[in-house]
């Protein structure tokens, strides 16, 4: 069985032009780079790959807000202050044209200590009835010039008539980059071309003469530039050898053929999936009034609400990356990321701090043994590792919820999951994900956990 992509083929196309371009990446090389994961949080280690976010009231106060004020509560985070006038937007799914007051922030320019070939941006955010975001980035090239303003995602929690579609924005570049889904990249990397820099900006939109606001308690971004590859050097076990986390099990082919109308039905659920088993990890999941819409006859509808709720319009497709992150920052007091990692170690860290982790790989069926499917791409969490360290994940393209717990070589997990070329069931080439992950966890934290999130750079 080869289960069909979660994500469109022009990013795994993107993917593989960058691994293919260069096999060191030119970060490392360069003399001006500290060839450490920048973040706020500097260590000694060399990474591809920085994570940068604002989240706290200092980060705010370090941008230029347009109209934003701090958000009143405990939690640090900006809302509508003062509009700054009105703009009119026609939703391209629903065809509706309406007229919404805004206010922007707009982050400081930060460059990254590895000049990058990718960018996701990722977010989280309360957006009441009658409000949404749009979150932006523009890069600053090698040569000094810019990128457009790239739309990284049009993002509401809800899909009522009264509100615009969650939507990607197809069509976006310039001479250099391009957008694909949720990715900012580099069309030539093989041109030594990168991003030096790059801002991030967040418009906040609301109904005329409202006092609803979205509120943004944290916006960020992963830039990488991850080495050519088809396969990575092998980690040995680490600090969560023998550590397993009780994790909830969702099978997302329990949901074939439901609601078709999100991405097929459940078995291309793959990503809310295995965010909704995160979350209840953390204790949250939907209220019964949230669930109401739900057929009574199906099992886990939280799955199905997951799926209805992290559903990209433009891609057609639940597997929007920063879209999953979102939803999951949608519950009380949680926040979440979209990163890459640089190895199989780090995941054992934030196992080990009780953090499970999302990852996304794609690999032929003889390339992991156990799973019984091959794949284009596909999300499962790793919730813990074996004594001798392989690992285990609630893979949720599973035939029902018991099956869902796998143990899966060490050596193949690892590489399927970090390399960034690989050959499909053709022979031809094309890409992986390069290590992405989606990291979930609480704003209360162990102490523990906040130090391992502290040396990713998620905090």
């Amino acid at each position: 069985m080869n289960r069909p992509a979660s994500r469109r083929t022009v990013l795994a196309a993107a993917l593989a032009a960058t691994a293919g371009a260069v096999a060191v990446p030119t970060a490392l090389a360069s003399a001006n780079t500290t060839g450490h994961r920048p973040t706020g949080h500097h260590h000694p280690r060399e990474s591809f790959v920085d994570f940068r976010a604002w989240r706290s009231k200092a980060d705010w106060a370090k941008g230029e807000g347009k109209g934003v004020k701090a958000a009143k509560g405990a939690r640090p985070g900006i809302v509508i202050g003062k509009s700054q006038g009105t703009v009119e937007y026609t939703d391209p799914h629903t065809k509706k044209k309406a007229e919404w007051e805004y206010a922007s922030w707009t982050s400081p320019s930060y460059s990254p200590s590895v000049p990058a070939s990718q960018l996701i941006a990722s977010w989280n955010a309360h957006t009441p009835a009658g409000t949404w975001i749009r979150v932006e980035a523009q890069g600053t090239y090698t040569d000094g010039a810019t990128t457009p303003w790239y739309t990284l995602g049009v993002w509401t929690s809800g899909d009522g008539d009264d509100v615009v579609r969650r939507t990607s924005v197809d069509d976006q570049s310039d001479d250099k980059s391009s957008v694909g889904t949720d990715t900012l990249a580099i069309d030539d990397p093989a041109s030594g071309v990168r991003l030096t820099g790059y801002q991030l900006r967040v418009t906040l939109y609301r109904t005329p003469k409202s006092d609803a606001t979205p509120t943004v308690w944290r916006l960020g971004a992963m830039s990488s530039d991850v080495p050519d590859r088809f396969e990575v050097p092998a980690s040995k076990p680490g600090p969560a050898a023998g550590v397993e986390l009780k994790v909830p099990r969702y099978s997302q082919n329990v949901h074939e053929g439901q609601y078709p109308e999100y991405d097929g039905g459940g078995e291309a659920w793959c990503s809310p999936t295995s965010s909704q088993m995160i979350l209840e990890y953390w204790g949250r999941k939907p209220t019964k009034k949230d669930l109401e819409w739900v057929n009574p006859d199906y099992a886990d509808p939280q799955v199905c609400h997951a799926a209805r709720h992290t559903f990209d319009y433009q891609y057609e497709g639940c597997g929007n990356w920063p879209f999953n992150a979102a939803y999951a920052a949608t519950y009380k007091d949680m926040q979440a990321a979209v990163t890459r990692l640089d190895s199989l170690h780090e995941i054992e860290l934030l196992v080990a701090a009780g953090i499970p982790v999302i990852t996304s790989q794609s690999f032929l069926e003889s390339e992991l043994d156990g799973a019984g499917y091959g794949t284009a791409g596909h999300l499962m969490t790793v919730i813990g590792f074996t004594k001798k360290g392989d690992v285990i994940a609630n893979d949720p393209a599973s035939p029902d919820n018991p099956s869902v717990r796998h143990v899966y070589k060490r050596r193949q997990f690892e590489n399927i999951w970090l390399r960034t070329k690989r050959k499909n069931d053709e022979g031809e080439v094309v890409g992986g994900s390069g290590g992405v992950v989606y990291v979930y966890f609480p704003t209360e934290l162990k102490a523990g956990q906040a130090k391992v999130l502290k040396r990713l750079g998620l905090l």
